[in-house]
């Protein structure tokens, strides 16, 4: 009962933090949070509009300059590593962790998670409503179409999309 009490009390208080706006004070307020409470590494200048849910916090480490835009959902428990320079677009989920789904007849509610972990490389556009699923590797550079769902990793300074998600084209080198 303690442990229950406990985990919905940080909910609530991550909840209320992460919905303050996104003044140069408050986006430090976040970050401190996120390293005092989870022991998080977080880079400087980092953007959280407001209504992200990062949870629990574990295992997870930021870059600079990183921009988590409104409505974004990241859950750690199996590591998310974000470079430097990384736009993550609006409504945007990563997800570290996910339901076993066991073998038939087998129920699903108590077979348990799957946790791996999750890098995106530095200067990757994530766009919004994409989905990044667990042990997924996004190579520097890279752009994820809005909407996409990653299921594979990604290669660098590749524009991928679609569900699943797949390699549209490279960038092109300027001269």
């Amino acid at each position: 009962m303690m442990k229950y009490a406990l985990v919905v009390t940080l909910e609530t208080i991550s909840w209320i933090i992460f919905h303050f706006p996104r003044y140069r004070i408050l986006n430090a307020l976040k970050s401190s949070y996120l390293r005092l409470i989870y022991r998080a590494k977080i880079g400087k200048r980092v953007v959280y509009y407001p209504g992200i849910w990062i949870f629990t916090g574990r295992n997870l480490s930021v870059g600079n300059d990183v921009d988590f835009a409104k409505g974004v959902l990241i859950t750690t428990d199996g590591g998310v590593s974000i470079g430097h320079r990384v736009l993550i677009g609006y409504g945007t989920q990563i997800l570290s962790a996910n339901h076993v789904v066991p073998p038939a007849p087998n129920r699903i509610f108590h077979s348990g998670h799957i946790k791996k972990p999750i890098r995106i490389e530095d200067d990757v556009w994530l766009g919004a409503k994409s989905i990044v699923l667990p042990g997924v590797n996004i190579g520097e550079g890279a752009v994820v179409a809005a909407g996409s769902v990653v299921t594979k990793d990604v290669p660098a300074f590749s524009y991928v999309g679609g569900v699943p998600a797949k390699v549209i084209k490279y960038r092109e080198y300027s001269t």
